[in-house]
């Protein structure tokens, strides 16, 4: 495990793979852990709630988001009160909008009020930022959750969103930032630096934190020696 020298950001896991999760709690450096149904399903998770039972089975001491999926509010409302009924350590994910785009703070508000612990998800805009973490108000616990990578997807720095939304979320107390879709070892780095709460990391991006700090003339040799040994395996002649 690499000492990566981090202030501020902590690394919280993000898969729905029960084996690699089980191994991820091992570590000490993997502060959390968050899922959601399109990871679920891409790992042939059939069971919802026997996965995510399974899960808290192992995982009991750190926070784990699991999410709600029903799309009208009274639905999203009943799902969230009964993941959150699963243990104190569950964060109950409800996305930042439906499917028509219609703005779920009500939903946020009720279940703040509840006492439920929030990851409200899938947000890009600074706007969008303010809208939930105003109806976070009086929380116990609760992340907002911005997705930089995909904000990066579209040729924006989402550098200076990720600034704002900061500055907004840290004004709210028990309000947590976190940096999603990273794309790049990089953004734990800039998410550091900028004084993020979280940044979620895949687990084939977990790999590459051994990479962290890496003296660049050691990696530069060590890619002239697998281009050359490569060529070697391959039989090449000229």
């Amino acid at each position: 495990m690499t000492d990566l020298g981090l202030k501020n950001v902590q690394i919280y896991a993000d898969g729905a793979d029960l084996e690699t999760m089980v191994t991820l709690a091992e570590r000490p450096d993997i502060k959390g852990f968050t899922t959601n149904p399109t990871l679920m399903r891409k790992s042939g998770v059939d069971n919802y709630e026997a996965f995510a039972r399974k899960v808290l089975d192992v995982i009991t001491d750190r926070p784990i988001s699991f999410e709600v999926f029903a799309d009208d509010f009274e639905g999203m409302t009943r799902q969230a009160r009964f993941i959150a009924s699963w243990g104190p350590n569950v964060f109950v994910k409800v996305p930042v909008t439906d499917t028509e785009g219609r703005s779920t703070a009500p939903v946020i508000r009720q279940l703040t009020s509840d006492g439920v612990q929030l990851n409200v998800t899938a947000l890009t805009t600074v706007s969008q930022v303010e809208t939930v973490t105003e109806a976070l108000d009086g929380t116990a616990g609760a992340i907002v959750s911005v997705f930089a990578g995909r904000i990066a997807d579209t040729g924006r720095d989402p550098i200076p969103i990720m600034t704002d939304a900061l500055k907004i979320t840290s004004a709210r107390p028990n309000v947590m930032l976190l940096w999603a879709s990273p794309r790049e070892i990089l953004n734990v780095r800039q998410a550091d630096d900028l004084g993020v709460d979280i940044i979620t990391v895949t687990h084939d991006l977990l790999a590459k934190l051994a990479l962290f700090g890496k003296p660049l003339d050691v990696f530069s040799l060590e890619t002239v020696r697998m281009f050359h040994a490569d060529a070697q395996a391959a039989g090449f002649t000229l």
